[in-house]
C-alpha cells in the first residue's frame, strides 16, 4: 500500500471518530414501532388488531360507546382487502400509494367516531425541546363520492399543533407530505396523540399517517462542538493530502 493511500485511510478514520462526538448528540427516535411495523395484521386498532406501544381511543356517538374510527393496513391492502371494523370493512379508491417508508400505516376517519391515538413517551427532560415529525395524506373510503379533505393534530403534553389541511378530490389521494413541529417537554414522562379531523361527514375522509419520530433538539453547545468537529476534520483531511501529494 503507498503512502497516499495511508494517508487517506488515516484522515477518514480520523474523520469518523471525530464526527462520533458528542455521543449524547446522536438523535435517537423516542417513539415506540412509529412505523407500525409491529402489528398484529389489518384492522381496526384494540379491536380486532394490536398495533404494539399505540392504543385507540373509545367515542361516544349514535352507535353507542366504541373504538375510534382508526385502521392498519398493511402495504398494498388499502384498496384491496381492505380492514374490517365495528361498522364493516373499509377500503380506499384505488389511488393510494405506498407511504414513504413502505410499510404498514395508520388512516383515521375524521368525521366518524374520530378519537386519537395514543403512546405515553418516557425518559423526556423538561424544558427540553423535542421535534416530532412524521408523514401523512389523504384519502377517501371507496364507494363513496365527494371532495373532502383531511388533517392531522398532534398533541404533545400541554401543546397541540394542526397540519396544513389536504384537499381531496372524489375517489382521489393527495399523495403523502411531511409534517414537522417543535415542542417543549414539561415532564418526564408525556403523552402523545394523534387525532384525525376531516369533512365533509358521510364522505367519509381518512387522514393517513406513518413514519412518526420525536427526537432531542441538539442544544446549542451541541452544535457548536459538531460544527467545529466538522471544521477539525476538514483541515485534517487536507492537510493529510497535501503531505501524500508532496511524497
Amino acid at each position: 500500500m503507498n503512502n497516499r493511500k495511508i494517508a487517506f485511510g488515516a484522515s477518514i478514520a480520523l474523520a469518523l471518530s471525530m464526527l462520533s462526538v458528542p455521543a449524547h448528540a446522536t438523535l435517537v427516535n423516542l417513539v415506540q414501532n412509529g412505523d407500525f411495523e409491529v402489528a398484529t395484521g389489518n384492522g381496526m386498532i384494540d379491536y380486532n388488531t394490536s398495533v404494539d406501544g399505540w392504543s385507540n381511543t373509545k367515542v361516544s356517538g349514535g352507535n353507542g360507546t366504541q373504538y375510534g374510527y382508526n385502521f392498519l393496513y398493511a402495504p398494498g391492502t388499502a384498496d384491496s382487502t381492505g380492514a374490517d371494523g365495528w361498522a364493516g370493512n373499509v377500503k380506499f379508491w384505488p389511488t393510494v400509494t405506498n407511504s414513504p417508508t413502505g410499510g404498514n400505516f395508520i388512516a383515521g376517519d375524521g368525521a366518524f367516531y374520530s378519537g386519537g391515538i395514543s403512546q405515553t413517551i418516557s425518559g423526556l427532560t423538561p424544558g427540553q425541546k423535542y421535534t416530532l415529525s412524521f408523514d401523512y395524506a389523504a384519502a377517501q373510503q371507496s364507494g363513496f363520492d365527494g371532495p373532502n379533505w383531511s388533517s392531522w393534530t398532534a398533541t404533545f403534553g400541554g401543546e397541540s399543533f394542526q397540519t396544513a389541511t389536504l384537499n381531496n378530490p372524489s375517489h382521489g389521494f393527495t399523495g403523502w407530505e411531511n409534517a414537522s413541529f417543535t415542542f417543549t417537554a414539561d415532564s418526564n414522562s408525556q403523552l402523545l396523540t394523534f387525532l384525525a379531523s376531516g369533512g365533509p361527514n358521510g364522505v367519509p375522509p381518512f387522514a393517513l399517517l406513518d413514519g412518526v419520530t420525536l427526537a432531542p433538539v441538539p442544544e446549542p453547545e451541541e452544535w457548536a462542538m459538531m460544527l467545529v468537529g466538522a471544521g477539525l476534520v476538514s483541515f485534517q483531511v487536507k492537510r493529510k493530502q497535501a503531505k501524500a501529494n508532496k511524497a
